[in-house]
């Protein structure tokens, strides 16, 4: 038989997903794969339901249904300062691991660079390598994980034809400020390159931090891909719909790269989420209440435990250093972890290009009962591991 294709040869299975399958084999919380274990809003469950008894168990237009594009329209001009096209400048995706895909493909070719900041979710190395082109690794550095500016131009200068930004960021909780943004947009525009933003955490913003959208930056909506989804402000995760936001020469070929990757999003669920797109200013101001007392209590707890950790400013993710564990492999720990002690969490070699592995992530993105049970395992975590 002929080899299978190169670009697949290094890929490992998610980390992530198999300390979820790693955590259940024993028992564990899992505070790994970054899910709720509680449910949705009621509006958008009775809307569910609603919708189980309407027309639209068929495909949708592929770049989404018009109603729900024109709610995702209304909500985010409202919050990014900015009136969007809801027929020219969206795309409505499965998930914005998808509108990363999308995205990604869009805009480069084979050969071409993307730059990267490590620690980064685990699916942008992949991506960029499906698309052909190379990835390049700027390094933020712990605890506040902040970039040198020189390293970030030298990867421009390299010939880096996008940027992938996060923000909030996955796995450590960084958020950028607006001066660091500035910095970025003026590369970006310096050196000609796009930047694709993963922005899912848009409304987990702790005080005093304050998200940008950096399409709102001076000139750069022009060069920019806002990728988002409805899995973390709305809890649903496995509804799988996410979008992007670009301008309309970008957007056309963004619907095309979605058409022939996954033909449209589940139309029922398009339906069925609207009513969250509606809420006002009150929805948003109670989830970032929620999630605060949750890292208040978490970040209490692993304190209590004597375990050091940094300080998330957005999403739901904190870094916890196991240096005092002995351990050079980092997964093995985690596996030890789950076994030994009862909580999951993600090895933080999978996030790094760097060579890191006394890092580990947790999330608090569980009710505060689960989260209590955490802390109690990990109390005994010194006489366990």
């Amino acid at each position: 038989m002929r080899p299978l294709s190169a670009r697949t040869s290094i890929f490992t299975d998610s980390v992530i997903r198999r300390m979820t399958r790693i955590s259940n084999r024993y028992g564990a919380v899992n505070l790994s794969q970054g899910f709720p274990d509680f449910d949705p809003p009621a509006e958008i469950l009775e809307a569910l339901t609603e919708t189980a008894g309407k027309n639209v168990h068929q495909y949708s237009i592929t770049w989404g249904a018009q109603n729900l594009r024109e709610a995702i329209a209304a909500k985010q001009s409202r919050f990014m300062g900015m009136d969007i096209d809801p027929d020219g400048e969206i795309v409505v995706v499965c998930g914005s691991t998808e509108a990363m895909m999308a995205a990604m493909m869009t805009v480069v070719d084979p050969g071409d660079k993307v730059a990267i900041f490590s620690p980064f979710y685990e699916n942008y190395g992949a991506d960029t390598i499906l698309s052909g082109a190379e990835p390049v690794y700027i390094p933020l550095r712990p605890p506040l994980y902040d970039f040198d500016p020189a390293e970030l131009e030298a990867a421009f200068a390299g010939g880096a034809k996008a940027l992938i930004l996060c923000n909030p960021s996955n796995p450590c909780g960084k958020v950028f400020t607006r001066e660091e943004l500035l910095t970025i947009a003026g590369l970006a525009e310096k050196y000609d390159a796009y930047v694709i933003t993963d922005e899912v955490y848009e409304h987990i913003v702790y005080e005093p931090y304050q998200h940008v959208y950096f399409a709102t930056l001076p000139g750069m909506r022009k060069r920019t891909i806002s990728c988002s989804s409805l899995s973390k402000t709305y809890s649903i995760t496995g509804w799988r719909l996410g979008y992007t936001i670009a301008p309309p020469e970008i957007t056309d070929r963004i619907r095309k790269v979605h058409d022939f990757l996954t033909v449209g999003a589940a139309a029922p669920l398009q339906e069925a989420v609207i009513p969250g797109l509606q809420f006002g200013q009150e929805y948003y101001d109670r989830l970032l209440k929620i999630y605060t007392e949750k890292r208040d209590l978490f970040l209490q707890g692993l304190d209590a435990a004597g375990l050091v950790h940094n300080v998330p400013q957005g999403a739901y993710y904190v870094m916890v250093d196991i240096s005092e564990f002995g351990y050079e492999d980092d997964l093995k720990f985690c596996e030890d972890l789950a076994e030994r002690v009862g909580v999951g969490a993600v090895p933080g070699s999978s996030f790094f290009k760097e060579p890191v592995n006394h890092l580990i992530r947790f999330h608090f993105a569980k009710k505060n009962a689960t989260l209590e049970e955490a802390l109690s395992r990990l109390k005994h975590i010194r006489e366990e591991m």
